[in-house]
C-alpha cells in the first residue's frame, strides 16, 4: 500500500493543512503503509497552457519543463491520492488548482470506451486511477466553508473514474497550531482521530462511519 499527499498549501510544512496531514500519515505508516508527502510550494509547476500536446501529440507528455514529471514519478504507484488544502477565496488553493489543471496529460477525458458483453449490454470500465481523500482547513467556524471545495473534489473523482475515499475537513484550522492549555485535549483529540483515519484508510481503503462522525465533531 502507497499513499502519496499532494499538499496545496503556500505555508508548505510550517501550514495548518500540514498539522492535519502528519497526523494522518502517522496513522498510515503504523498501519506499515508506504509515505510520500509533497508540498508544491517547494516545487516550480508552471499553468497549463490548454495546448493538448500532451492528448494528440506526445501522449502523457507536457511540452512544459518544470518539476510536474518530478512530482508525478514520485507519486506513481500510489493506491491512495490525498490531495490537502487550505479554503482560500471559498474554494481550493490556486497552487493546488495549477497542480490538477496539469494533471490534464495523465488522460484525455473524452477518450473514454465502454465494453460490450456478451449480453450486449455496456459495461464501464474499471476504474484504473488512485482512490483519493481530500484533508481541507479553514480559519472560520462554519463548515459551509467547505462546500464548494467538496462538490468540486467530488466532480475530479468522477472524471477521473475513480472513489472518494473520504473528506476530511476542519474548520477555525488556526487553532491547530495553538499553545493554549485549555485546547489541548480537543486537540489532542482530533489529531487522534486523524491518526485513526489514517489506519482505516491503509487497511480497509476507508473511513469508517465512527471516525467520520468523530471528525466531523471537531470544534474549538
Amino acid at each position: 500500500m502507497k499513499i502519496a499527499v499532494i499538499n496545496g498549501s503556500s505555508k508548505g510544512k510550517s501550514g495548518n493543512t500540514n498539522i492535519m496531514v502528519s497526523a494522518f500519515l502517522k496513522g498510515v505508516e503504523e498501519a506499515g503503509a508506504e509515505t510520500v508527502n509533497i508540498f508544491l510550494a517547494e516545487k516550480d509547476i508552471k499553468h497549463c497552457r490548454g495546448c493538448h500536446s500532451c492528448w494528440f501529440k506526445s501522449p502523457g507528455q507536457c511540452v512544459i519543463k518544470d518539476d510536474m514529471m518530478e512530482v508525478l514519478s514520485a507519486v506513481g504507484g500510489a493506491n491512495i491520492i490525498v490531495l490537502a488544502t487550505p479554503v482560500y477565496f471559498e474554494n481550493i488553493s490556486g497552487m493546488l488548482k495549477v497542480f490538477m489543471d496539469r494533471m490534464t496529460m495523465t488522460g484525455n477525458p473524452h477518450s473514454r470506451k465502454d465494453v460490450k458483453e456478451e449480453s450486449g449490454h455496456i459495461k464501464p470500465i474499471e476504474p484504473q486511477s488512485p482512490k483519493i481523500v481530500m484533508i481541507s482547513s479553514c480559519g472560520f467556524s462554519d463548515r459551509s466553508e467547505f462546500q464548494v471545495v467538496s462538490l468540486w473534489i467530488n466532480r475530479v473523482v468522477s472524471k477521473m473514474r475513480t472513489e472518494l475515499v473520504g473528506e476530511i475537513y476542519a474548520t477555525q484550522g488556526k487553532l491547530l497550531s495553538s499553545e493554549t492549555e485549555e485546547l489541548q485535549p480537543i486537540i489532542t483529540q482530533y489529531m487522534h482521530n486523524l491518526e485513526e483515519a489514517g489506519k482505516e484508510v491503509a487497511i480497509n481503503m476507508k473511513i469508517s462511519e465512527e471516525t467520520n462522525k468523530l471528525l466531523e465533531q471537531f470544534c474549538i
